[in-house]
């Protein structure tokens, strides 16, 4: 028996590996992240499933069908969006997982920022312009965020930064950027990204906000911040110059 932490994906149904449908197919025993997890992905599951919506249950709760399913030896594909290695809470399963003897594996998954990325059809990384991103969030009513981990301190940088669950905060997002990105750096939100109701919003940090309130948007979104998304006159990377070619020939 195994629990398999698998990335279902940003939310359209065939963003999600061969390895995960595999696993799906494998498992009797099924949890899932509610309404973050596309249905067609449910119907992957072998017929007679277990199938547990675990939007509204504890981590005790959770762990319960976990070891109900070690148990009865039953596989169970645990299913998380996005990719399990970022804001899944994956964490604190597997610790608890260790604590029960109980094996698991991770299957990862194509995150929200790679499908917010495709979706503004932009490189993160663009020579010249930006080579480093940060994945964060904001403090609210979930877990706070380590203090030298702020906004204000992580901006000094002006990397690209992609903030996961943070835009009902947008206003505090600009505020805590503004001093070190300045009113009009490129901004982009995408909400719902790969699926038929994806919405995008580009703009600077200085208006960015008023248009986010005017989409009514306040979940399922990432936050991109930076010069890479209007960048243009970059200079072409060294991986494809014809000096390269010339140092390394076939």
């Amino acid at each position: 028996m195994t629990v398999w932490f698998i990335g279902a994906g940003p939310g359209a149904a065939d963003l999600i590996t061969l390895r995960g449908q595999r696993t799906i197919a494998n498992s009797p025993v099924c949890l899932y992240a509610g309404a973050l997890v596309p249905d067609e992905l449910l119907e992957l599951c072998p017929p007679g499933a277990h199938l547990v919506n675990t939007a509204e249950l504890t981590l005790d709760q959770i762990l319960a069908e976990l070891e109900a399913a070690h148990a009865a030896d039953l596989d169970v594909a645990r299913l998380h969006s996005g990719d399990p290695s970022v804001f899944s809470a994956m964490a604190e399963q597997m610790r608890r997982l260790d604590a029960a003897g109980i094996p698991y594996e991770v299957v990862p998954g194509v995150p929200a920022f790679a499908a917010a990325a495709a979706s503004l059809r932009r490189e993160l990384t663009v020579p010249g312009v930006g080579q480093t991103v940060i994945l964060t969030r904001t403090s609210a009513r979930a877990t706070p965020v380590p203090e030298k981990e702020r906004l204000s301190v992580l901006g000094a940088s002006r990397a690209t930064m992609v903030l996961h669950l943070a835009v009902q905060r947008i206003e505090v997002v600009v505020d805590e950027l503004i001093p070190n990105y300045g009113v009009d750096c490129p901004v982009a939100v995408v909400a719902y990204a790969s699926r038929e109701n994806e919405v995008i919003l580009r703009g600077s940090l200085g208006d960015i906000a008023a248009q986010v309130r005017a989409a009514g948007i306040r979940r399922t979104a990432v936050i991109v911040v930076g010069d890479v998304l209007t960048a243009s006159g970059f200079p072409d990377t060294h991986l494809y110059s014809a000096a390269r070619c010339r140092q390394n020939p076939a």
